[in-house]
């Protein structure tokens, strides 16, 4: 995408407004003219599919967390508060609401009923609403806290928990888990056992201590699923035990068990809007402030560098005002990636839990021929963040170590979720979860 390239959610809100009259009349004149239904209804998912893509860029900022500072899973004990957290650039008060389902292990919707899992509703209004302050890129916040006293969750396991407007339909979605403390998972990341991928690939490999629980048939009671780095795009499941002991199961594969380490993600820092800081090489002032982030450049020989990093997460911050919620700022982020010739069969997205690691049109970079890099642009509240780089291929295969490399220094974080559902049991409880980092020195 070029410098002075807008995308549709960059345009002012009024001109947006007008667009999307002149597309309805559009299709308004289209049906008029149409003979067969079918037509119809092609027409008719093209400007569903716009409204949807419209919706998505204008919600942002979107997280779902424990209440305490610097605490980035929904993956907490059953009885934890999490906050939903997100804002609406069209900033016009709109009315949203949370709806909880209950999930199978793999996200298929469970058999049980909702007065089974929540005492109260499933389905209620969003009440805390608040427009932000003295900011150039107006939003609307919403916040609500899950549970609360109208919405109980009394069941663990996997849950979605989906934002809805007026006429029920689906804005966004996000995903946490509730779990009991009734089993301990032990969790030790490893350099890769094989030696064709010794240099590139971690191994994990854990136990399930279960002194107070009765497992009679672990291959069919029991599923286990690996994230790396909370992100339910990178799991491993559909494992069974390779040892048994009393009240214990072991999952000691040396290959199954294998992710790519990968490499540290990238971050920079607007918590000033004004000036530059941290990964910003410059700052524009326009209709809003826009940061120029320092250029990354390909390597294909690149070398493991330690630097610390949040695992691809982001923090929202401003010290430039009180109230990070409505008074931080948009800043529009500009990311380039010099790479000198396009790759083959691939395209490039920035990556992170800033969009909840998607590809997105949004976060889809374009090749800049003249500057021979890859480019895009878009907004992003003020605070610290992680990215990285990904390609996809024609298979829809996403990597991070095209770009990035690969190596099993790199500090990624791993978290076993242990699902039990006995013989005749209702639902799927989630009965531990153990987590587990790279140890360098070891």
């Amino acid at each position: 995408m070029g410098q002075n390239t807008k995308s549709f959610s960059q345009l002012p809100k009024k001109k947006r407004n007008n667009i999307c009259a002149n597309l309805l009349k559009i299709k308004f004149l289209f049906l008029i003219k149409l003979s067969t239904p079918i037509m119809e209804l092609k027409i008719t998912y093209f400007f569903l599919f716009i409204a949807l893509s419209y919706n998505a860029q204008q919600i942002k900022s979107i997280q779902l967390r424990p209440l305490q500072e610097k605490v980035f899973t929904s993956i907490v004990p059953l009885g934890t508060v999490l906050e939903l957290s997100f804002d609406d650039l069209d900033a016009d008060g709109k009315s949203y609401q949370y709806k909880i389902e209950h999930m199978t292990h793999d996200w298929e919707k469970s058999s049980m009923l909702t007065s089974q899992y929540i005492d109260g509703f499933d389905q209620n209004t969003i009440l805390e609403v608040r427009n932000s302050f003295n900011t150039l890129q107006s939003y609307t916040h919403y916040r609500v806290q899950i549970p609360n006293t109208n919405s109980i969750i009394t069941k663990s396991g996997n849950y979605l928990l989906s934002v809805l407007n007026d006429d029920d339909e689906l804005i966004f979605s996000r995903k946490f888990v509730l779990y009991e403390r009734e089993a301990i998972v032990g969790v030790s990341v490893e350099r890769s056992r094989n030696t064709k991928t010794s240099n590139t690939q971690q191994t994990i490999q854990f136990s399930v201590n279960h002194p107070t629980i009765q497992i009679n048939n672990p291959r069919q009671e029991i599923h286990v699923v690996i994230l790396k780095n909370e992100n339910w795009k990178e799991k491993i499941s559909n494992l069974q035990p390779t040892f048994f002991k009393a009240n214990q199961l072991l999952y000691t594969y040396t290959n199954k068990t294998n992710f790519w380490g990968d490499n540290e993600y990238y971050n920079f820092d607007t918590k000033f809007l004004r000036n530059k800081s941290l990964g910003v090489q410059y700052v524009e002032k326009k209709e809003v402030y826009h940061h120029y982030l320092y250029p990354e450049n390909y390597n294909k020989y690149k070398k493991y560098t330690y630097f610390p990093d949040i695992n691809g997460q982001f923090v929202i911050r401003t010290l430039e005002a009180n109230d990070a919620e409505t008074e931080a700022d948009y800043a529009m982020m500009h990311f380039s990636l010099n790479t000198y010739h396009p790759f083959r069969d691939k395209e490039v997205y920035v990556y992170g839990a800033f969009n909840n690691f998607e590809l997105t049109p949004e976060n889809k970079m374009s090749f800049d021929t003249e500057k021979g890099m890859y480019r895009t642009n878009f907004l992003l509240k003020q605070g610290f963040y992680n990215y990285s780089f990904a390609t996809v291929d024609q298979d829809n295969h996403v990597r991070l170590k095209t770009i990035n490399g690969s190596f099993y220094e790199t500090e990624n974080q791993y978290t076993v979720l242990v699902y039990y559902q006995p013989f005749g049991g209702l639902y799927e409880r989630v009965i531990g979860v153990g987590t587990g980092f790279l140890d360098q020195n070891r």
